[in-house]
């Protein structure tokens, strides 16, 4: 198939490529090659071309500063998403839209459903919700794949911080309150990859199996680094200061869309980061040094 990624030089982006690109063709698209904000661009842009996919991955990821920034959350992740939409509606394309866990607001405390409805604390997470909205409402093959607490080998993100924490200090301070559904990019890309070759259209929840506190998160990333010596507090959220953005506290995902529609469950959160840290990130961390020693 011919696929077009947007946001491929995110995190996810360069998942996808590794992903995509040895069995289809893959049209990766950065911020600066199109601007999802602009109707006129997409629509020329994905005509001229004409996907059999598009994997909708670029978005508006700042948490806090979409506070402050609303209009720029909602142009990149709403109409953003309905501009794909109607485009991948004109051409026949199947549309992948990513979306997130902050669409719920966490007081369920137990694993949200694909049925279970949506309230997000935050801007960000309602702009995404309009999104998914917009891409159902506008594009008959679509598939909505909510993800949750990504990490992979490009970008910033949660492991890469703590790692990063624990290089300059002996102790880390960790909340212990807000819990969730690791998601390794690999692993994500992979699902989409199996999601694409097939009709099974809908919203899917995607992410590793099993459930963690930010503080567990963080003590298994210290052991598997072999960084256990590193003491690391479990705090309250309330023991830091407030952020701009409301977080939800619990978003655990339950998969049931991917059971019902015959898809392997993707692997639990704990092998998942072992592999990302011994394999992975490992060989990155390699790489970087050996140039580093050329110089």
């Amino acid at each position: 198939m011919k696929i077009v990624i947007t946001g491929a030089g995110g995190q996810l982006g360069y998942d996808l490529k590794r992903v995509l690109s040895p069995m289809h063709e893959v049209i990766s698209w950065e911020k600066a090659e199109l601007d999802v904000r602009q109707e006129q661009e997409v629509m020329e842009k994905l005509l001229s071309v004409r996907p059999d996919v598009v994997v909708h991955a670029a978005a508006y990821t700042h948490v806090d500063r979409a506070e402050s920034e609303k209009e720029s959350a909602y142009q990149v992740n709403a109409l953003g998403a309905l501009h794909l939409a109607q485009a991948c509606e004109i051409v026949g394309a199947k549309l992948v839209y990513v979306s997130t866990d902050y669409v719920f607001d966490g007081t369920k405390r137990s694993p949200y459903k694909e049925t279970d409805v949506p309230n997000p604390l935050n801007s960000y997470g309602q702009s995404k919700l309009l999104g998914e909205k917009f891409v159902a409402m506008t594009c008959m093959k679509h598939f909505i794949v909510r993800t949750s607490w990504l990490y992979g080998q490009k970008g910033t993100n949660f492991v890469t911080k703590v790692l990063e924490k624990a290089r300059e200090n002996l102790t880390l301070s960790i909340v212990d309150d807000q819990f969730g559904s690791p998601t390794y990019c690999l692993d994500l890309a992979i699902f989409i990859r199996e999601l694409i070759e097939t009709d099974r259209y809908g919203l899917y929840h995607a992410s590793n199996q099993g459930v963690c506190s930010r503080y567990e998160f963080a003590l298994h990333i210290l052991q598997a680094a072999g960084m256990a010596h590193i003491s690391l507090q479990p705090v309250p959220t309330h023991a830091f200061p407030p952020a701009p953005a409301a977080r939800p506290m619990y978003t655990a995902f339950a998969h049931k869309a991917m059971q019902s529609n015959g898809f392997e469950p993707m692997r639990d959160w704990r092998s998942a980061l072992d592999f990302f840290l011994q394999v992975d990130y490992y060989d990155t961390a390699v790489r970087a040094k050996k140039v580093i020693d050329t110089w």
